[in-house]
Parts: C-alpha cells; structure tokens; sequence
C-alpha cells in the first residue's frame, strides 16, 4: 500500500472559511447561511481520547461510504448531502482541492435532535452486557436464553444520549418523553427502515450489520439524516462467515486499535500513549476493505 498523508485537520484549517465545530473525526465549515462543508479528518478516538495519530485514509473511507449510502436512501427519507466534489467548494486553491480530495460533503443545515439513534439486530456490546444482567437491552425485555451476537427476533431502537464523551443509553420511552412525539415517531419508523435497508444490501455481500447509529435533524420542520450513514464508525460490521453464537467476532472496525492499547501500560485517560505506525496501517487496511466491500471501490484520493 502507498504511504498516504495523514489529515488530522488540527493545524490545517481550510483557508477562507469560518470553522463552526472541530469534533472527533469532523470540521464542520460554515459556506453560507443554508450550506455547511463538513470535513472528515483522519482523527481517530479509542475510549473517548483522540489519539494524536490518524489512520491513513480514514476521512476518504467515511465520506466515500456515506456517501454511498446517502445517495441509495432517498427513497427512505430525505438527506442533507448536496454534494461531495471539492470542485463545488468556492474560492478553495489546488493545493486545498488535493487535501481535501475525497473527504467533504457540502450538506444542507439542519438542527440535530438531541438522541442518538441507535438500532440493534444482533445481541453485543453493551446490550450483551445488560442481558446478562437484566433480561433487556436499554429496558427492553427480550427473550430468555439468548447467547453472545444472537439474532434479535427483530430490530430494536436503542436509543442514547448525546454527549461530548459518553453517550448515555435511554429507554425509548425516555427518547420519546425527551424530543416529543412527533419527532419522535418519524424518526423510529426512519431509524427502522433504514436498518432494514442497510440489513438487507449488506447480506448480498457476506456482511451482517450488528447495530448501528443514526443521527437526525431538522430542516424547515421537516426531519432528515444527517451527519455520517452506516460507516465503520457508526456501525458494527461482521463477516457472515466469522459470526457464530457464544463469540463477539471480530468486526470492520478499530477493534485492532482498542485491543493494541489494552495491553499498553495506559490509563485511558489523555495523553494517549504513541501509537504503532505498523498497527495503524492495519487499521487502515481493515477500514479499506469494508469500503471496497461496500462501495465497490476505492474512495476519491486514495493510491494503493
């Protein structure tokens, strides 16, 4: 694989426009009073720290993928992408055209709900841990007997919280009771739907899709997703091939990340310890493949 310049956007601010928010993974740019450009780094975090390192070609692995998503959707509901071509960004120079090559989206502003809309179809994570202690999943009773990564007898909103670190899980009656019915109900129904969706083009290519987050908002009264859509990020990816009951197997994640500092003499709080260029690149390669699997190619920007 070819070396790849590490976009970490903390120092590298898009000249000529006005930074609204620097998260995580994204710089959120304001281009006029309906448009945002978002800007997806290769910042990534493990245990809520950002690491000071980036995974080579992560920001062009998100984009690429939701935007992949963002266009097959539509039909599911409404999107806030109007474009991810750096040509369509005014006034930006060659040398920001190429550093940004495959990493914007050019969206419609919306106003984020304040719940994270999570959705599971298998049992895992911090819904295994609460089964085994309660029966439920984020108050949701389930059935008895169910093992580690079983099938959910259908989908659940699990929705959460959304914090600066940790999101806080609530039961969907809580969601519910915290946006108002009539944003929230749309918004399961599309959270839902858009599972469905994901669930069913994902198994055409080996893949399962474990849970996943969305995120809505609102735009002129009407809802719409928003943000980021069925990424490596947002979502827990299996291979059909590896999943059996009893096993969390492995995932197209940074699993390979978080299991690296696990056995690193690091409390998970900041600073994070420095990070192996060699498992990074791991990293990178696991995030290409499930980009390659999905969209069928190799994001904009990318040589390997």
């Amino acid at each position: 694989m070819a070396t790849s310049h590490v976009f970490l956007g903390r120092d590298e601010r898009v000249p000529g426009l006005k930074l609204l928010a620097s998260g995580k993974v994204r710089d959120i740019y304001e281009l006029d009073a309906q448009r945002l450009l978002f800007v997806t780094t290769d910042r990534v975090s493990a245990f809520d720290v950002v690491m000071r390192e980036g995974i080579p070609y992560k920001g062009q692995v998100l984009t690429a993928i939701s935007v992949w998503w963002f266009e097959r959707t539509r039909d599911v509901i409404q999107n806030h992408l109007e474009s991810a071509r750096v040509e369509d960004i005014p006034g930006l120079s060659a040398e920001w055209r190429d550093k940004l090559a495959g990493r914007v989206m050019i969206v419609k502003r919306a106003q984020p709900t304040s719940v994270e809309w999570v959705v599971r179809g298998y049992l895992a994570g911090s819904g295994w841990k609460e089964y085994q202690k309660a029966g439920t999943v984020c108050g949701i009773a389930l059935p008895k007997g169910l093992q580690q990564s079983s099938k959910l007898p259908k989908a659940i909103l699990t929705p959460t919280t959304k914090e600066e670190t940790h999101d806080l899980p609530l039961t969907p009656a809580e969601a519910r009771e915290r946006v108002g019915p009539a944003l929230f109900d749309p918004a399961e129904k599309a959270a839902l739907a858009l599972f469905a969706r994901g669930t069913q083009e994902l198994e055409k290519l080996g893949i399962l899709l474990c849970d996943t987050k969305f995120e809505f908002g609102l735009r002129e009264g009407k809802l719409m997703l928003i943000d980021e859509v069925l990424t490596p990020d947002s979502s827990r990816f299996w291979n059909r091939a590896d999943w059996k009951l009893g096993i969390s197997p492995p995932s197209y994640d940074k699993q390979i990340l978080r299991d690296w500092l696990e056995a690193q003499p690091w409390d998970k709080n900041p600073p994070p310890p420095k990070l192996d260029p060699k498992v990074m690149a791991r990293v990178g390669e696991r995030y290409l493949e499930i980009c390659e699997k999905i969209t069928g190619g190799m994001p904009t920007g990318v040589a390997v």
